[in-house]
């Protein structure tokens, strides 16, 4: 990537759905380190993005430590937005072993992966943010949610303690809880007129990060404003 002035934003899950809109949102004003495993739906977020921004590609699975050691350690990074998620709504007894350890595995262990690979480097600048794109889901519960739901309250108790320990060393961490977005997650037969859309989700992230150096919004929940009612 080229050097600007700008500060860096790297986004996992940047593809698609709420990662391809955070990096719209914050390419007016960063540079971008887009990440998922699909280079061909990669480029074409950055075909959409503010001609200001110099935007790197990484096409790396974040649940593979290795791949993503690697790939990202050593890279000066100013914003983290860990965003990168799956999901699979069934019961317990109906899930597979792969589709829980698919969970666990991006849901939860990525965070560590990715995490590791660039706090370092923020926490020796004394400047940096981590946010992590949560849910209502991390302290709400429901059927059909033991494995995904577990990993959302993970999410909360994960970024509160690293918000602990790196903030004296001026490192912010936040979590950004949506409720219903409109997304692939949902079905087609799902009504979803009443969701929140992706974009919602990204402005809640630059409302983040838009705080005085100061101040920290560790927890943000962002909400549709009712089921019963279209957007």
């Amino acid at each position: 990537m080229m050097s600007t002035n700008r500060p860096v934003a790297l986004i996992t899950g940047g593809s698609r759905g709420i990662g391809h809109a955070i990096a719209l949102r914050l390419a007016p004003t960063h540079d971008l380190i887009l990440v998922a495993r699909d280079e061909e739906k990669l480029q074409a977020t950055v075909a959409l993005c503010h001609p200001d921004a110099k935007v790197q590609t990484i096409a790396v699975d974040v649940s593979n430590f290795l791949a993503v050691a690697a790939a990202l350690t050593g890279l000066r990074v100013d914003l983290l937005v860990n965003n990168a998620g799956v999901s699979t709504m069934r019961p317990f007894l109906e899930l597979t072993a792969d589709e829980w350890h698919r969970m666990i595995d991006v849901n939860v262990n990525a965070l560590f992966h990715v995490t590791r690979a660039v706090l370092p480097g923020m926490v020796e600048r004394g400047t940096g943010h981590v946010c992590t794109i949560g849910s209502l889901a991390g302290r709400n519960t429901f059927v059909g949610g033991s494995a995904y739901v577990g990993t959302k309250h993970f999410v909360m108790g994960w970024s509160e303690s690293l918000m602990l320990e790196v903030r004296d060393a001026g490192v912010g961490v936040s979590v950004i809880m949506p409720g219903s977005v409109d997304t692939e997650l949902f079905p087609p037969e799902v009504d979803r007129s009443w969701m929140l859309v992706a974009a919602d989700v990204a402005d809640a992230v630059a409302f983040v990060i838009s705080a005085p150096k100061h101040m920290l919004v560790h927890r943000v929940e962002v909400r549709p404003l009712s089921p019963k009612r279209s957007r």
